[in-house]
């Protein structure tokens, strides 16, 4: 007998840190290694926000339990931040503190799905999102975007991939891996597309604050006030902030659900850490200027690294808007002989590119976009030039 489960054993790894883990294991070898594998920012957390946790280090009342919802004072900080960045009124019940943005949606599609309900979820996705639903109980639905159309779904695409079980949508913007933004017309025409059919809608806004240039952010609810009834938010502060490490992230939603999500965390987590918590606190209820200065050097290296791809005969790339990932087409190159060896996928050709460049991307095939790879352009602008040339070199060199 099988000591795994099937529901488990059915779970794909996580490709991006794979490929994180696989360039660390590198580095530590001491070999000249480019990584563009890893969605974190490049810089230290803030330092106001390391000294709050310092303090709380030391207050003995840090070194107990919190209630299982978050600290009462964070929750109601994240509700007061959520109106002031996005203009969603929300109240502190509504909060829910999770261990980072994943278990966010993860208690979302549990305490939402039942066995066998759909989620529509447009690709290129991140790849939690389809096994957080499958450990549900749920099925993804997979709706194919592209370039031509900014790598966004429209409404007519989502409509033919309704059915009677259809009971979730996903909606990402800005989007990881692609870097897309929707704009509000669109944002608008999503929204009242599920609220007149009565679907549950996943927002995950962790990028909220990183867009570029003309674009900007929309929530949805916001926007479509109709549809915050069945509208699930998920945020945190590991991109803004740079605190991924920190594992503090949040989703706000209708009472009923924050409370089941909550039911379940009691019995699988239980609170987050609350040295990280008070950290958190910290963090949003400060002001945004470390975030409005990593945002100008995202802005910089997400110019550059568009140039730079744009530049290699057979890649092509959309610029990015949001987030700080790149997501170039490789379809123009594979198949050719690169060093002895001829890949035919862009999974194959990251294996390529890590041992022969000694870069590391993470392939389309991760994403449900075969064919692309992501490239995050959050580390130093003198790696990404160098990590970008090295792919560069390596494909002028192959033949077909």
């Amino acid at each position: 007998m099988d000591p795994v489960s099937r529901r488990v054993a059915a779970i794909a790894p996580s490709a991006t840190l794979a490929v994180d883990a696989k360039y660390k294991a590198m580095q530590a070898r001491g070999e000249d290694v480019v990584g563009f594998g890893a969605g974190e920012p490049d810089f230290p957390t803030p330092a106001h926000i390391v000294e709050a946790a310092v303090r709380a280090c030391r207050d003995p009342a840090s070194h107990k339990y919190t209630p299982v919802a978050g600290l009462p004072e964070l929750r109601e900080a994240v509700a007061a931040k959520t109106a002031r960045d996005s203009g969603y009124a929300v109240e502190p019940a509504q909060v829910l503190i999770t261990n980072g943005g994943k278990q966010a949606i993860y208690n979302a599609f549990a305490a939402l799905l039942d066995p066998g309900d759909e989620v529509i979820v447009p690709a290129p996705y991140w790849n939690t999102y389809p096994e957080s639903i499958a450990l549900a109980g749920g099925v993804p639905v997979v709706v194919a975007t592209d370039e031509r159309s900014g790598f966004r779904a429209t409404v007519e695409q989502l409509e033919r991939a309704r059915t009677p079980r259809t009971k979730a949508m996903l909606f990402v913007s800005p989007s990881n891996p692609t870097g897309a933004v929707y704009p509000r017309h669109e944002v608008e025409a999503v929204g009242r597309w599920a609220a007149e059919r009565g679907l549950w809608v996943m927002t995950d806004e962790i990028y909220e604050h990183l867009v570029y240039g003309s674009h900007t952010h929309h929530s949805l609810p916001v926007v479509v006030p109709e549809a915050a009834e069945r509208c699930v938010v998920i945020n945190g502060v590991a991109k803004t902030y740079a605190m991924t490490g920190w594992r503090v992230g949040w989703m706000i939603g209708p009472g009923e659900v924050v409370k089941a999500a909550t039911n379940l965390q009691s019995h699988s987590t239980s609170n987050v850490a609350n040295v990280s918590q008070r950290a958190a606190l910290a963090a949003v209820t400060g002001d945004l200027t470390a975030a409005a200065e990593m945002r100008e050097a995202f802005d910089r290296r997400r110019r550059r690294i568009h140039e730079l791809l744009s530049g290699i005969p057979g890649v092509t790339c959309m610029e990015p808007e949001g987030a700080f990932y790149a997501f170039p087409s490789f379809a123009g190159v594979l198949g050719r002989e690169m060093r002895g060896r001829r890949p035919q996928s862009t999974l194959e050709l990251a294996e390529v590119l890590l041992d022969e460049a000694k870069v590391a991307v993470v392939p389309g095939e991760a994403f449900g976009a075969p064919g692309h790879a992501r490239l995050a352009y959050a580390l130093a602008d003198d790696a990404l030039v160098e990590g970008v040339t090295r792919i560069g070199k390596l494909l002028a060199e192959s033949t077909g």
